[in-house]
C-alpha cells in the first residue's frame, strides 16, 4: 500500500525541479525525484498561460483523479510533480487522454508496476 502526501511548499517544488528527472508528454511534464521510502509525494502546477482558473483547476483535478486510480500500481518512494503544458489552441485534454499520458510517463520514469497492472486487468 502506497501512502501519498501533497506537495504544497514552493521550496519542495524547486528541490524536485533541480534534483529530479523530467519526462515530457503532449499535455504535461512529469518531474520525478527520490523521496521517503514507502511514501509518495505529488504536486500539480498549471501556470496562467494554461488559461483562467476554471480551466487550470479542471485539468489539475483530472490529473489528481488519474493519479488516485494509478496509485496502487505506482512504486513507493518517489516525489512527483506534474506541470500542465500550455497549448496555443487552449485545448483541454479529456480524462482518457490524461489517463493514457500519465501511464506512459510513469512507465518511462520507471515508477509503474506493469506486472501488478496486468494482473489486475486479467482478473488475477
Amino acid at each position: 500500500m502506497v501512502f501519498t502526501v501533497t506537495i504544497k511548499k514552493n521550496d519542495e517544488f524547486v528541490r524536485i525541479y533541480k534534483n529530479g528527472r523530467h519526462y515530457a508528454g503532449k499535455y504535461m511534464i512529469l518531474y520525478v525525484s527520490d523521496g521517503n521510502p514507502g511514501i509518495n509525494a505529488i504536486g500539480v502546477t498549471a501556470s496562467r498561460k494554461v488559461g483562467k482558473s476554471v480551466r487550470r483547476n479542471r485539468i489539475k483535478r483530472l490529473i489528481k483523479e488519474n493519479y488516485r486510480l494509478y496509485e496502487p500500481y505506482v512504486h513507493a518512494g518517489f516525489n512527483f510533480v506534474f506541470i500542465v503544458r500550455a497549448r496555443q489552441d487552449r485545448y483541454i485534454p479529456d480524462y482518457h487522454e490524461i489517463h493514457r499520458e500519465m501511464k506512459s510517463l510513469f512507465l518511462r520514469a520507471g515508477a509503474f508496476d506493469l506486472q501488478r497492472w496486468e494482473n489486475s486487468r486479467n482478473g488475477a
